[in-house]
């Protein structure tokens, strides 16, 4: 499939921040990169193995710069099945710096934004079987066709309260894989059991295939004010179906 199916515009539709997306799929070949991306979710007991002995808090603190100081926001994109994408944005608004998670399809008039990672968190917006799913069936000869890199990429945006026990191990293979953490299983087992900044929410499924969650901020727990609509809650879940 060609990257025609997930562009890389200068604007996402729907989408509105100060500056132009800068397409950097170069940085998930840096080992700092994911160290910066996955600490908001291995604070606390996972932060001594995601460091481990060679990376240092300046080291850190250098690179972290290097992807948000500057005018043009860093982005991903993660194509889907049927033409769907997820773009991954790093940006910053009113001051706190976050990675944004949107859906679209060159169908929908504008994307819809599903979690907000680190700053003013809005979590999550992936369940266990979606992020599974987002990661496996991705279109053949796709962008960012490697399952650890599409795991990583996207866990930050997941939590649920029912995760397999085959979990620790498919996570730790990715941060072995990608991030060459020293301790890939207990690093795991913690970013698993914190779940980032909502820790673990629970979903469930209407009888129109509709999944939401509990999550107190979460775009797709329906109670709150900052839920998508019934349309897009369906949309997206239907664009996100294991």
């Amino acid at each position: 499939m060609s990257h025609d199916a997930c562009p890389h515009p200068a604007r996402i539709p729907g989408y509105h921040h100060d500056g132009s997306l800068n397409w950097r799929p170069e940085l998930l070949d840096e080992r700092l990169f994911w160290v910066v991306h996955l600490y908001p979710g291995a604070q606390g007991e996972g932060e001594r193995w995601l460091f481990g002995p060679d990376r240092t808090w300046d080291d850190y603190v250098r690179f972290q710069r290097r992807v948000w100081d500057r005018a043009e926001l860093p982005a991903f994109a993660v194509p889907l099945a049927n033409g769907h994408c997820l773009y991954v944005v790093y940006g910053i608004d009113d001051g706190d710096a976050g990675v944004v998670y949107l859906l679209h399809h060159p169908g929908w008039e504008e994307a819809d934004v599903i979690a907000v990672s680190a700053g003013n968190g809005m979590v999550p917006g992936l369940s266990w079987p979606e992020l599974v799913a987002a990661v496996d069936n991705g279109p053949p000869g796709a962008e960012h066709s490697d399952p650890h890199t599409r795991l990583l990429l996207l866990l930050p945006a997941w939590a649920d309260d029912s995760v397999p026990q085959g979990a620790v191990r498919r996570l730790a293979a990715a941060l072995s894989a990608r991030v060459g953490v020293e301790s890939p299983e207990p690093l795991a087992a913690a970013i698993l059991g914190r779940q980032g900044e909502s820790g673990p929410v629970h979903w469930t499924t209407t009888g129109t295939g509709v999944r939401t969650n509990d999550g107190r901020y979460s775009f797709r727990n329906p109670g709150t004010s900052s839920a998508l609509t019934g349309d897009s809650l369906a949309r997206v879940s239907a664009a996100l179906a294991p």
